[in-house]
């Protein structure tokens, strides 16, 4: 095969007239030569941290979808079904993401629970990891999101970080807020890449002691603007990732729409593509081809360097992708899964209380960090019940691995008037999480949550929308497009019933998710992640 283009030579810095000739998926040649053709040839693009679980959609549903935005191959932490299913969860999405010709790139997930305050489906202890280091399939150590055990030196933890050593591969991390020595016993671990930086300043500091830093942009976390400004400067060692990422929003684009916006910025296009394309590559040593002869037929074709609409992608010299339509064929998959409860009843989440102040989950938008505040309480019959006039909602988190009490808190900035919203998609442990205007609209939820074994719903009334996510309660067994209509119609639905957040669903997903201060709520209590440690619902 033989394709003629504009050539984007990143590294070198250079744009030319050329032609590449594919032979058995490698390229064997690139020549200068005149034409008229002026498509640009440039390397695929890479997200360099995402959770493909966070999609909803399974490896090889994921793959359609993303060649459409030439996307050649991801970094994927699969802990959220390592949480769910344990190693047997990592084995499957490797398995599955074998069979397209997306390069899917598996982690070994470091934090199985990500903590011991709370419930999940499964560990993997240092043993686990070392077993899973040691497979070709395996190609870094995921992101260390317990930084506290780093910090005290716990045993477990530094065993996890020495197999990744032994085998030479790379540690990433995830240490948000971290500032001064912490972050520097962090770095001197072995952890050589952060994604969570959500100021220019801490980018800039760990940058400055040698990490790499990873621009996110997702469906909830967003980080972009508060970065970009790092690239020119830091190009060699930024990258850009979604981490989390919707399937209605994989549907619109993915890296490609980063490139564009940095390019908008007035940002060297050289520079931008680094980030997106090369400096993954590098780093964690992937088997992805960079425009080279004798490397991998890995490629997209784009109209230009400005908006980066995508024509074609190459993957091994095959063409998975043009103008919109995904030649990434459906490949069937079995739906395991680990749910075990039975229905609830509105009484399981009535919560009694006295005192004139309760602490609140303050979300906000944009960001997985949230605030406590303070706020006065609602009683009624000696019940906490939520303030709807002052958006003091209440929340809950179900177990559903056993039948247990659920756990109890309350969240302001959800904005709902009427209805509930739950999902069984709740970082890390993947418990069903749950916030409501009444007990009634809750429990309501929260059933039809464990009906499916799985899912995302709105509720209000007798009128529900539900998503069901049968495989390991975080995944569709429907193709993309399926799944982001419905997922879209059910984020429609919370925001009828009165959410004012871009992504409400998204946003949900991270209330539990203790390692990301400061208050949270897991299914054994609400937790301040600035202490580590529970505190109580009544401020005394």
């Amino acid at each position: 095969m033989q394709i003629q283009g504009q050539i984007v030579d990143i590294q070198n810095k250079r744009i030319y007239a050329g032609e590449i000739t594919v032979e058995n998926g490698k390229i064997i040649s690139i020549i200068e030569k005149n034409h008229e053709v002026k498509s640009y040839i440039m390397p695929g693009f890479i997200d360099s941290h995402i959770h493909i679980e966070s999609s909803m959609l399974v490896p090889s549903e994921f793959a359609k979808i993303a060649v459409l935005h030439g996307t050649v191959a991801t970094i994927s932490d699969p802990h959220e079904i390592a949480n769910v299913l344990g190693t047997a969860g990592v084995y499957y999405m490797i398995e599955n993401g074998k069979k397209v010709p997306l390069k899917f790139h598996f982690g070994a997930p470091s934090c199985v629970p990500a903590t011991t305050f709370e419930s999940a489906g499964a560990v993997i202890d240092s043993e686990g990891i070392k077993e899973l280091m040691a497979s070709p399939d395996i190609y870094y150590l995921a992101e260390m999101m317990n930084y506290p055990g780093v910090l005290f030196d716990d045993a477990e933890v530094l065993k996890k970080i020495e197999w990744a050593k032994h085998f030479n591969k790379p540690v990433d991390g995830h240490a948000p807020g971290l500032r001064g020595e912490p972050i520097k016993k962090y770095i001197s671990a072995g952890i050589t890449t952060d994604h969570e930086c959500f100021t220019f300043e801490e980018a800039e500091e760990k940058l400055s002691l040698g990490m790499k830093v990873l621009i996110r942009e997702g469906s909830a976390a967003k980080n972009f603007e508060a970065l970009i400004d790092l690239l020119p400067e830091n190009y060699e060692n930024m990258m850009f990732c979604s981490d989390d990422k919707h399937p209605d929003d994989l549907i619109v684009g993915h890296i490609n729409l980063l490139c564009a916006r940095a390019v908008a910025k007035g940002i060297d296009v050289f520079k931008v593509l680094q980030a997106a394309c090369i400096n993954p590559v590098n780093h964690y040593k992937m088997n992805v081809g960079l425009l080279k002869e004798n490397n991998a037929a890995d490629f997209i074709v784009v109209e230009d360097l400005v908006d980066f609409k995508v024509k074609q992608t190459y993957i091994n010299g095959k063409l998975v992708a043009q103008n919109g339509e995904s030649f990434v064929k459906h490949i069937s998959f079995e739906t395991p899964n680990n749910f075990n409860i039975t229905a609830k009843t509105v009484k399981d989440f009535a919560v009694s209380g006295s005192g004139l102040k309760i602490r609140v989950i303050e979300a906000l938008e944009g960001q997985l960090i949230t605030n406590e505040i303070h706020h006065k309480s609602l009683i009624v019959d000696g019940q906490l019940v939520s303030d709807i006039d002052n958006d003091i909602l209440k929340m809950a988190v179900v177990n559903r691995y056993e039948n247990t009490p659920p756990a109890i808190a309350f969240i302001k900035n959800f904005g709902l008037k009427k209805g509930a919203i739950a999902s069984s998609v709740a970082h890390d442990c993947h418990n069903i999480v749950v916030v409501g205007t009444s007990d009634a609209e809750i429990c309501n939820a929260v059933n039809r949550i464990i009906e499916n074994r799985g899912g995302v719903c709105a509720v209000n009334g007798s009128e529900n929308k539900m998503l069901a996510l049968p495989v390991a309660g975080i995944m569709s067994d429907k193709n993309g497009w399926e799944t982001g209509k419905l997922y879209q119609e059910i984020d429609a639905m919370a925001k009828h019933l009165g959410s004012n957040l871009k992504a409400p669903f998204m946003t949900l997903s991270f209330m539990a998710l203790l390692v990301i201060p400061d208050l949270k709520l897991s299914d054994k209590g609400l937790f301040s992640g600035n202490t580590f440690s529970f505190v109580d619902l009544e401020v005394i």
